[in-house]
């Protein structure tokens, strides 16, 4: 082998291991159902949720129409997830109003009711008076679901930390993991898509919408097609369509 031939071979694996990364850095290989968040700027409380799919390692291909949505009342932050964590700029920490973007992994449903609605076909608990969801970074469960052995005589921090509510705003809850591999102190917990409580009620960070629109996008996730969630300001979108491989905008 000569030596030209063994640089140019070294160059191109070199390449290869660049664009590999670049494009494991975004959205993850498989990756088959992407749920895209769009604000106007980082201080949005408001945007738009577009569903798309693809096979394979093809094209996206949008499978719903915009719908309007709710972020946190101050806007966005970076958060960490599978993409974004890495970025330069405001970080998201707890309580502070922000929504975390990036790219993060959809985890279970969790729902007052027995079932998931019908026709859909994804991985849920259903929450019982013994559990909670721990928002507190001084417990050693923060960000994490807990269950109590005796709710009728919980623990003195459970009453601020409980999942089970007279709220129709959390029937439906769909875990956007953020900060949860392995959670660290502060920086955001429970962080979840569900019902808002009005057109103009922004969050604390979660992404909040109509119930009809959050009952469409929960029948039509499938764990088998490893769902995202990517969250961005759209000047930040469209600079990263083509590193994270993101479906390109109208």
């Amino acid at each position: 082998m000569s030596r030209a031939f063994f640089c140019e071979l070294l160059l191109l694996a070199c390449l290869s291991l660049i664009a590999s990364s670049a494009h494991a850095a975004g959205v993850p290989n498989d990756c088959q159902q992407l749920i895209v968040g769009l604000a106007p700027d980082w201080n949005s409380m408001r945007g738009t949720l577009q569903r798309f799919e693809r096979s394979g390692a093809g094209p996206w291909h949008p499978v719903s129409d915009p719908v309007p949505v709710l972020f946190g009342k101050k806007g966005l932050a970076w958060g960490r997830g599978l993409a974004g964590q890495d970025e330069s700029g405001l970080r998201k920490r707890e309580r502070d109003g922000r929504a975390p973007a990036g790219v993060f992994q959809i985890g279970k449903i969790y729902t007052y009711d027995p079932a998931l609605p019908p026709g859909a076909d994804f991985p849920f608990h259903q929450v019982t008076t013994a559990d909670a969801w721990i928002d507190d970074p001084s417990l050693p469960d923060y960000n994490r679901l807990v269950t109590i052995d005796d709710p009728e005589h919980p623990p003195t921090w459970f009453a601020k930390e409980k999942m089970r509510h007279h709220d129709f705003a959390y029937r439906w809850l769909v875990e956007i993991r953020h900060n949860s591999d392995p959670p660290l102190p502060n920086e955001g917990s429970a962080i979840f898509f569900h019902i808002r409580r009005g057109e103009a009620r922004p969050t604390s960070g979660c992404t909040t919408m109509a119930e009809a629109d959050l009952v469409q996008l929960i029948t039509w996730l499938r764990a088998a097609r490893h769902p995202c969630y990517l969250l961005l300001p759209r000047a930040t979108y469209e600079t990263k369509i083509k590193s994270w491989n993101l479906p390109a905008l109208n």
